[in-house]
């Protein structure tokens, strides 16, 4: 029986829910398989070993038990934000040797960062919303940014997940307390110009058969953005499938599709768009998308008709054959 490790947990404030992704995961998981849950926090990587506490060596990359040491045959990373939806994690697998289901470091990286996985996309002619890149202690320009983005704006932690730190601007005031939020959470910060539209979603992953896209997810939040609030407190609707015309929802899901091979993804990733006057402007890439009861993703894979097993069997065929 092939052990797969399942990194969980992470260094952001989206432990608890990556925590929950996880939880789904193990409980729909193909059974011809020991899945071995490792969470990732500091100081130690703690597995969950035959229901023994057990000591992930980063190092050498075995389970440490009391009893014995333990080799991983592959892996799944399944933090969302630090360490893994950025790339640290495959980097450290790539050193251990250790294949894993995810894209790889550089893929990760790149649409993990919002700002720069966006002027990617743009150099392509892919629609986004206009933007600037903000650092952490440089001199902010209020009304210069207002000027050149308009209000209502968006902020956001750039290197950082999707559930905290963002707010929706809507005059100058508002705009310095916002970036002090965005920057609890990173680095680096992402404003944003609004885009009017309705908002969609689409679940891209790889078969042994080719790239295929799920159906679309429409969201209609009743807060004033898809915030933590919107997402995992029931305060939306999440219409799948999406209420939109065919040409509307086939075009959609081709510009996944190819946004999907660009970035050079792998396993499954959810790509965010604001339709505005019937053109898909991406939103953002996601490539650890939320997995818990809660989340899209089993939405799309129940309307699809897609067993959560029989899903991940196909992902585990198809980029680690095993």
């Amino acid at each position: 029986m092939k052990r797969i490790g399942l990194f969980c947990g992470g260094f952001s404030s989206e432990f608890n829910i990556s925590i929950k992704s996880a939880q789904t995961i193990q409980a729909h998981f193909p059974t011809q398989y020991e899945l071995i849950l490792i969470e990732v926090k500091r100081p130690n990587w703690e597995a969950n070993y035959k229901q023994e506490k057990a000591e992930f060596d980063l190092t050498t990359g075995c389970i440490r038990t009391a009893q014995q040491e333990v080799q991983l045959d592959a892996a799944i990373i399944y933090t969302h934000g630090e360490p893994g939806e950025n790339g640290k994690i495959q980097a450290l697998l790539d050193m251990l040797q250790i294949p894993y289901l995810n894209a790889g470091v550089l893929a990760s990286s790149l649409s993990f960062d919002k700002w720069y996985c966006n002027q990617f996309l743009r150099a392509f002619d892919i629609p986004v919303a206009k933007s600037e890149l903000v650092y952490k202690h440089q001199p902010i320009d209020a009304a210069r940014i207002i000027a050149a983005l308009g209000l209502p704006l968006f902020i956001k932690p750039a290197d950082s997940g999707s559930s905290y730190g963002i707010s929706k601007v809507k005059s100058e005031a508002e705009l310095l307390p916002a970036f002090e939020k965005a920057f609890q959470e990173g680095n680096s910060v992402v404003v944003e110009s609004f885009l009017d539209g309705t908002e969609v979603t689409c679940g891209v992953y790889r078969t042994t058969t080719g790239i295929q896209a799920l159906p679309l997810t429409e969201i209609v939040s009743e807060t004033e953005f898809f915030d933590y609030e919107a997402k995992y407190a029931g305060k939306s609707q999440e219409i799948t499938p999406a209420r939109l015309p065919e040409s509307i929802r086939d075009q959609v899901q081709a510009q996944a599709i190819s946004i999907y091979r660009l970035l050079n993804l792998r396993s499954i990733a959810r790509i965010d768009f604001m339709i505005v006057n019937d053109v898909p402007h991406v939103i953002e890439v996601n490539t650890t998308p939320g997995f818990s009861p809660a989340s899209i993703v089993p939405q799309m894979l129940n309307a699809a008709g897609i067993s959560i097993t029989d899903f991940w069997q196909s992902l585990i065929s198809a980029e680690l054959g095993l």
